[in-house]
């Protein structure tokens, strides 16, 4: 992906995004284990999840989640934010399982990564269906003119995000559809999935603002893809 404003000392960066395991529905730790053994071996400079780590509930499986998420190491570090499954039990349980997997979760907030004297922006917001996303609370450190990497759950936030200083905003939720048909696309659309459900975007009047709607791993209410295969997706920034 090329982003004229990108600092020179980032060009090049490795993202590694994924989304929306469901882990509970037709989602367990072996398959979580595989999951992170791709992503090492993308050799990631940063990773991102945007949200759904469980379908429900965490059940009795924290510590081997958050065992296995801390497999998955990356240069600058592993980022999340949590989607609406995640707040059907305890929210704040689930961003704990990511905080002890070593990913930081950006519940309205953001981070700083410095590479010598040039940075970016990482920042993260609550899910639009079952939290209180506050994208001016994210992004209230910004440097003027700083780069900025969005994470959002949902992808339809990309009609806010658009009207701020982003360039690029990350997000799953849709499951792409999970069951697609040629030429008429997903079958089914989840609020704050409708608009942009899968792949790249250019959004906005100047199209400088660039989404990327990741089609998920798990599945949910129904343990079925049809042309829409899982997603891990790997981004080179230049």
């Amino acid at each position: 992906m090329t982003f004229p404003t990108l600092p020179e000392a980032f060009k090049g960066l490795r993202i590694v995004h994924f989304s929306d395991l469901h882990f509970g529905f037709h989602f367990d730790i072996k398959q979580l284990m595989s999951v992170a053994e791709k992503i090492q071996a993308e050799q990631p400079d940063i990773v991102c999840f945007t949200g759904d780590l469980v379908d429900y509930a965490l059940g009795s499986h924290n510590k081997e989640i958050s065992s296995v998420l801390n497999t998955i190491r990356a240069k600058y570090g592993c980022y999340a934010v949590l989607g609406n499954h995640d707040y059907y039990g305890d929210a704040s349980a689930v961003a704990a399982v990511l905080e002890a997997g070593g990913f930081r979760c950006l519940r309205n907030s953001g981070s700083r990564v410095q590479q010598g004297n040039q940075s970016i922006w990482i920042a993260g917001v609550e899910d639009m269906w079952e939290g209180t996303p506050d994208l001016k609370a994210a992004m209230n450190m910004v440097k003027k003119e700083e780069w900025v990497l969005l994470l959002s759950h949902a992808p339809d936030f990309a009609d806010v995000a658009v009207l701020e200083s982003i360039h690029l905003q990350l997000s799953g939720h849709s499951h792409g559809g999970q069951v697609r048909l040629p030429l008429i696309g997903p079958l089914a659309s989840v609020p704050y999935g409708v608009k942009y459900p899968c792949g790249l975007y250019q959004v906005g009047k100047d199209k400088s603002f660039a989404l990327y709607t990741n089609r998920g791993i798990g599945v949910s209410v129904r343990p079925i893809r049809f042309m829409c295969r899982p997603e891990l997706t790997v981004l080179t920034l230049v």
